[in-house]
């Protein structure tokens, strides 16, 4: 074997069903090796998607995912994937190509220095120079990505790694003669680095899946905080992406949480958690109920600019923190009682000091009330004419959309915080969205992952018309990898989110202008269904006419024409 052979040996092992890809020959070793192995090889049109991808298998397994791209500009066009996943708290397994290890520096092709790179947007990084190092470097990759705080890793396997010893000999110019004492010392420093490199390489075997527990909270703090919220008046739980990193038990957190009984707000990758219409599940108005509580518990969720650096949270509440990271457990904001651990263990730890009874029953009735109120509200927004589609509208019309069955995944700045508002998600795991780092182009990678998790799932990408563009070339790899999957852009020809407040504060739209841009079209010349709607009355049946393309196999996008609303003035964030 080879040492792509070696490192397709410890994915195997380690339980990779998918490696993502945009090929190079600096890792070609690798995808025969995963290939030859069962291993399905994603290929991509640009590396930043196959990170994406990786990215959403390890939120939707809990198991790292894995991408493989070349050396030096392969690498770079990873970087804001990468950073994302970090941000995210997302095990990713990266591997990267890197030029002949005698030849670095020396002008190779695609030679950079890469650690200096990567190593800021990653939990750990290792440079392998030997072959026998290739699998204990990858075994300590999935480790260290699960470890603690989950966060992406970074592997650099030079490509005399990967080849045939023989053929690496041959690269290095082991068979031509040596006339003069130079030729021959240079030979002889070859054969002895490439005798160094491939020593004892295939006297390590590949070890069993390397299973990481999460951090387990401290009983007596569990004990406390349960206590605590059993004084309260006016509990309030937020509940964030860290809470749900332990998907075998996700549906052990959502029973927790309804024997707690407390109202919950739900953010980032927990969206859906509770299902739709969970009478525990507040939707609406949080800063509203964040200043009225009395307790707070901020389960795997940072207080961050969006809860205002804490401000939101008002100073005479009680606050419970129970995050993996010490560094997000006392951001901005000092909890009276931070509990460093996962924060689903946490909450199961404290329903289990709670009887089973209904409780807080007049503080939750107040917040439906404000709830019932705002969706109220948002059906009268609805209805107003905008001269095309009403962007609420459309956003009604996919929620009407939604069976169990979907998987949503949102990428986009105004068009999707609307859809954050209305759309639900019918259940734990069934919303992907970019993160704290708000990053655009994840659209295509992410719902890539979930179909090949979820083969039998409906996903949906709720895009808007600026983020579509890095992107939409994947309809591309839809389409050769047999991902039917269904795609909404909401085009209202502008970068809406940052024209809203640029034009009113500056009063100039400079940069942030589009075109009705038939993305549709586009999606076509790839291979795919394409359709585009500006009536409102036909949303409906345009969205049944993009199913029934992709429950044929084939993915489907649906330019909707927008009009202008007020529905999210003033919301911009910093």
């Amino acid at each position: 074997m080879h040492g792509g052979d070696l490192v397709a040996e410890v994915l195997k092992a380690q339980g990779t069903q998918f490696l993502f890809t945009l090929c190079g020959g600096h890792i070609s070793p690798i995808l025969v090796g995963c290939k030859q192995r069962g291993i399905r090889v994603i290929d991509t049109r640009h590396e930043a998607t196959a990170v994406f991808a990786a990215d959403a298998v390890a939120r939707l397994t809990g198991r790292p995912g894995v991408a493989a791209v070349t050396a030096g500009p392969g690498l770079t066009n990873t970087i804001t994937a990468v950073k994302n996943a970090q941000l995210a708290q997302s095990p990713v397994i990266l591997i990267g190509g890197a030029a002949p290890t005698a030849l670095q520096g020396r002008g190779a092709l695609q030679d950079i220095q890469q650690m200096p790179l990567i190593h800021p947007h990653v939990k750990w990084a290792r440079q392998v120079r030997r072959v026998k190092d290739l699998i204990p470097a990858l075994e300590q990759a999935f480790r260290v990505a699960q470890e603690g705080v989950p966060g992406p890793v970074f592997v650099e396997t030079p490509v005399d790694l990967l080849y045939d010893e023989a053929v690496v000999r041959q690269w290095y110019g082991m068979e031509r003669g040596s006339k003069t004492l130079a030729d021959r010392a240079l030979k002889a420093y070859l054969n002895f680095h490439v005798n160094r490199m491939f020593a004892n390489g295939h006297d390590v075997q590949a070890g069993p899946a390397i299973q990481v527990r999460p951090p387990q909270p401290d009983t007596g703090q569990v004990k406390q905080a349960a206590d605590r919220l059993l004084a309260a008046q006016r509990p309030l739980i937020l509940v964030g992406s860290q809470a749900v990193l332990d998907v075998p038990h996700v549906n052990e957190l959502v029973i927790a949480l309804e024997r707690i009984g407390a109202p919950v707000y739900l953010s980032g990758m927990a969206r859906g958690l509770l299902g739709r219409d969970h009478a525990l599940h507040m939707r609406h108005k949080r800063r509203e109920a964040l200043r009225e509580a009395d307790f707070v518990l901020l389960a795997g969720v940072p207080a961050d600019f969006r809860l205002d650096y804490g401000n939101h949270i008002r100073r005479s509440a009680y606050l419970v923190s129970a995050n993996r990271s010490r560094i997000d457990l006392n951001k901005n904001r000092r909890p009276n009682l931070g509990i460093l651990a996962d924060a689903s263990l946490t909450l199961r730890g404290i329903a289990a000091h709670i009887a089973v009874g209904e409780r807080w029953m007049a503080w939750c009735a107040q917040l439906r009330e404000r709830d019932n109120a705002r969706n109220a509200e948002i059906a009268r927004q609805a209805l107003e004419p905008t001269g095309k589609v009403n962007a609420v509208h459309l956003c009604q019309e996919i929620d009407r959309a939604v069976t169990a069955n979907t998987l949503l995944v949102g990428d986009g700045g105004d068009f999707v915080a609307t859809a954050s508002y209305i759309v639900q998600p019918p259940g734990p795991l069934r919303w992907l969205d970019p993160g704290v780092f708000g990053t655009l182009g994840v659209g295509a990678g992410f719902a890539l992952g979930a179909k090949l998790v979820h083969p039998d799932a409906d996903v949906w990408i709720l895009y808007g018309d600026g983020s579509v563009g890095y992107s939409l070339s994947e309809f591309d790899t839809f389409v050769r990898h047999n991902i039917a999957v269904t795609a909404v852009v909401g085009n209202d020809a502008s970068w809406s989110q940052i024209a809203r407040e640029q034009v009113e504060m500056l009063h100039d739209d400079v940069g942030t202008v589009l075109a009705h841009t038939d993305y549709e079209r586009v999606a076509a010349g790839f291979g795919g269904a394409g359709f585009r709607v500006d009536d409102p009355e036909l949303v409906s049946d345009t969205l049944a006419q993009a199913r029934a393309a992709t429950a044929a196999g084939k993915p489907a996008i649906i330019n909707a024409i927008l009009g202008k609303t007020d529905f999210r003035k003033g919301s911009i964030s910093i």
